[in-house]
C-alpha cells in the first residue's frame, strides 16, 4: 500500500469531495480517482458512498482511514525531521573505566555546556573491551589508555597518567624506595587483567621475570582504594584517583625504584568512519585542545 494513497483518502474525507482532495492535495483529479479504485481494488470493499454533492466514507472507509491515522503523523514527523537527522543522531561513545572515572565527565560537561542539543550515551568498559565494542562496529569513539591498540584507527592524544604505589599511613612498610621483588612480597590490591592499569603494571614485572599474584582483584578502583585505606595491602592505580585519600592522610605514596609507569589516554576512531555534525563537533572539541595522529 502506498502511503500517498492513505494521505488522498484523508484529503476526500476532510474535503468531501475528490475535487477537493484533488485541489488540496495540488494533484489531478484523475490521480485521486487512480488511488480511491487502487485502494478499494486491495481492500475488496468499497470505501466512499457517492451522493450527487460528494462523497463519504463507508464504515470500512473509516475503519481505514482511523487504522492509517498514525501511520500519517509518523510519516510527516519523519518528514519534517529528516533534513536534520543527522544532527539528531546520538554520538555513541565506549570508555575504559579509568577515563570515565575522572576525565570524560568534564569532557562531556564542556561539550554538553556549548552544544546543549547534542546526544551522546556512553558505555563504560575494561580497557581491552572497550577497542573490541570499537572494533565491531557498536561505538563511534573509544576512549583507551595505555599502548595504543594495532589497527586502522585515528587518534586524538588525551594526556597521560601515572601509576602509583599506595597503603595505609599504618601499613607495615619503610619509607624507603621498593623494588618490584619486594612489591611483589605485600598483598597487592590489584585492577583485572586485561584493564590498562593492570596490563601496564604486568609488562613492568615482567621486564624483571615477575608475576603479580593479587589478594585482591577488581573492575572497581574505589574498592581497591577503600581496601587499601583499610590496610589490607598495597594497590597500584592512577594517582588522581589516589589524591584524595592521601589529601586526608587515609593513604600514602610509596616511592618505587626503576619502575616508571604512565599510561597515555587516547581518543580513537576508524579512519574510514563517517563523520556525522554532531561526531564532528566531538572531534573538534577534542582536537582543538590535543595532539591529533594517525596510527
Amino acid at each position: 500500500m502506498i502511503i500517498r494513497y492513505l494521505e488522498i483518502l484523508e484529503a476526500i474525507a476532510e474535503t468531501g469531495t475528490f475535487t477537493g482532495a484533488a485541489r488540496k492535495l495540488y494533484i489531478t483529479q484523475s490521480a485521486v480517482s487512480h488511488a480511491v479504485a487502487e485502494l478499494e481494488k486491495q481492500t475488496g470493499t468499497a470505501l466512499f458512498e457517492r451522493h450527487p454533492k460528494g462523497v463519504v466514507l463507508t464504515r470500512c472507509g473509516v475503519s481505514l482511514l482511523e487504522e492509517s491515522r498514525g501511520i500519517l503523523t509518523a510519516c510527516r514527523n519523519l518528514d519534517r525531521r529528516i533534513s536534520h537527522l543527522e544532527e539528531n543522531t546520538p554520538v555513541h561513545i565506549v570508555s575504559s573505566i579509568t577515563i570515565a572515572s575522572f576525565l570524560l565527565p568534564e569532557i562531556l560537561r564542556e561539550l554538553k555546556s556549548s552544544f546543549p542539543d547534542i546526544q551522546i550515551s556512553v558505555q563504560v568498559a575494561s580497557a581491552n573491551a572497550a577497542i573490541d565494542i570499537l572494533r565491531r562496529g557498536n561505538a563511534d569513539i573509544a576512549f583507551w589508555e595505555g599502548t595504543a591498540p594495532k589497527g586502522s584507527f585515528q587518534a586524538i592524544r588525551l594526556g597521560s597518567y601515572q601509576l602509583c604505589a599506595a597503603c595505609a599511613p599504618d601499613f607495615p612498610l619503610s619509607e624507603q624506595p621498593v623494588t618490584a621483588n619486594q612489591l611483589c612480597d605485600y598483598p597487592l590490591l590489584l585492577r583485572e587483567k586485561g584493564s590498562a592499569i593492570r596490563d601496564t603494571l604486568d609488562s613492568t614485572l615482567a621486564l624483571a621475570n615477575l608475576t603479580a599474584e593479587p589478594a585482591w582483584e577488581s573492575v572497581n578502583s574505589l574498592a581497591l582504594v577503600k581496601a587499601a585505606e583499610a590496610g589490607l595491602g598495597i594497590t597500584v592505580l592512577p594517582e588522581k584517583l589516589l589524591w584524595d585519600s592521601f589529601l586526608l592522610k587515609k593513604l600514602r605514596f610509596i616511592p618505587l625504584a626503576n619502575m616508571k609507569m604512565e599510561n597515555q589516554m587516547l581518543a580513537l576512531f576508524h579512519r574510514d568512519k563517517y563523520i556525522t555534525k554532531p561526531f564532528q563537533l566531538l572531534i573538534d572539541r577534542f582536537i582543538a585542545e590535543n595532539e591529533f595522529c594517525s596510527l
